[in-house]
């Protein structure tokens, strides 16, 4: 029996069409991907995200269980601040990629994590928690709406008191919603463009009149609902990592473009001691962005990439056709000398060989 979020109604009454996620009913399109897409590029859409995971850590030392298992520094958090991180196995592999929330109360954070990894991670948290920290899944009773793109905030600021400019991005405020109750404002979003994360309680608010709120409001602008599908080829043009595709338990966060969040001089954490170890053997691959050279060829996770003397090089991880550009890009792992920027690979398309160039993402600039 799959799950059905808060607003599972509305996706049938908007004829969206379901599939299976992460173990939920969730709409992978309602008027088209490319509809969808657009209204976030240009105008604004909303996609219910209430399958993602919310963890709620609390105590003495919340914080520092949150610095063992994730690889960014937490400790440079404070209340209404969020930190985008991923958690790491004991051999560097990527458990999961989340954002951590510092709220407001003292010792108190809120860890969002991957729909699909969800019970793996509240295990693997638990398996580490030898702190004076409590864990409490509160994702059964968490509904989260993104709503994004250039006129997000002038719908959303019809709706509120708070002034949505003034929370900056990865930050976070609480405040009353179209006079339903208190909501957790967020400037967080998977897209590359303006937008919000707004968290509540399903059961202290009703998920379907915050959604006809948000659509009233937006109205006049052309907002649209979305699906799966347009948050994949958005996410992609801008070059973000999906958990399963990009990053695995068989990849690490310095050969898939997330040194930047690895902190080694914090202190201990799980994965540390391998990853230092990987950091100084060097790294025999890079993730890697790319574009396709012919219009027509569209790259998909799993095909092989080769060099100019047709010897495979590395794999496809993430491919789509980019709606903003009009060409196929990716992402994918290639040994590190074809990793630098303008190098040339090609793509095994069915049985034939398509030329691609190296591209560091974001493909669209914002």
């Amino acid at each position: 029996m799959l799950k059905q979020t808060p607003f599972h109604s509305i996706h049938k009454q908007l004829g969206g069409k379901l599939v299976e996620f992460a173990g939920y009913e969730m709409p992978v399109q309602y008027k088209g991907i490319k509809i969808e897409h657009a209204a976030v590029r240009e105008a604004v859409g909303v996609f219910d995200v209430s399958h993602m995971g919310e963890f709620y850590i609390s105590g003495p030392e919340a914080e520092q269980l949150i610095q063992k298992v994730t690889v960014n520094d937490v400790s440079r958090l404070i209340p209404g601040k969020a930190q985008y991180s991923c958690m790491c196995y004991e051999d560097g592999g990527i458990v999961d990629d989340l954002i951590v929330y510092k709220l407001f109360g003292e010792n108190q954070f809120i860890l969002v994590v991957n729909a699909s990894n969800l019970e793996k991670n509240l295990e693997w948290i638990q398996k580490n928690n030898t702190f004076e920290a409590q864990v409490y899944d509160n994702s059964p009773d968490t509904a989260l709406l993104a709503v994004q793109g250039p006129k997000s905030l002038d719908t959303l600021q019809k709706l509120t008191d708070l002034d949505l400019s003034s929370i900056s991005f990865y930050s976070f405020k609480m405040g009353s919603l179209a006079g339903l109750g208190e909501v957790v404002f967020s400037a967080t979003g998977y897209t590359g463009e303006k937008g919000f994360e707004l968290y509540f309680d399903k059961n202290q608010l009703d998920p379907e009149a915050v959604w006809n709120a948000i659509f009233e409001a937006g109205a006049e602008f052309g907002i649209e609902p979305c699906g799966l599908g347009a948050r994949d080829t958005l996410r992609l043009e801008m070059g973000f990592a999906l958990y399963g595709n990009d990053i695995t338990q068989d990849t690490h966060p310095l050969e898939s473009r997330l040194g930047w969040i690895t902190k080694f001089d914090k202190g201990d954490f799980v994965g540390k001691q391998a990853l230092l170890q990987k950091k100084e053997a060097g790294l025999s691959r890079r993730l890697v962005g790319f574009v396709m050279e012919d219009e027509r060829s569209i790259p998909r996770n799993g095909y092989e990439i080769t060099n100019n003397e047709g010897r495979t090089i590395g794999f496809v991880t993430s491919g789509t056709m980019s709606i903003t550009l009009g060409k196929g890009i990716g992402m994918g792992f290639v040994e590190k000398e074809y990793a630098s920027d303008g190098s040339f690979i090609n793509i095994a398309i069915r049985k034939k060989s398509a030329a691609a160039t190296v591209s560091k993402p974001p493909f669209i600039k914002k």
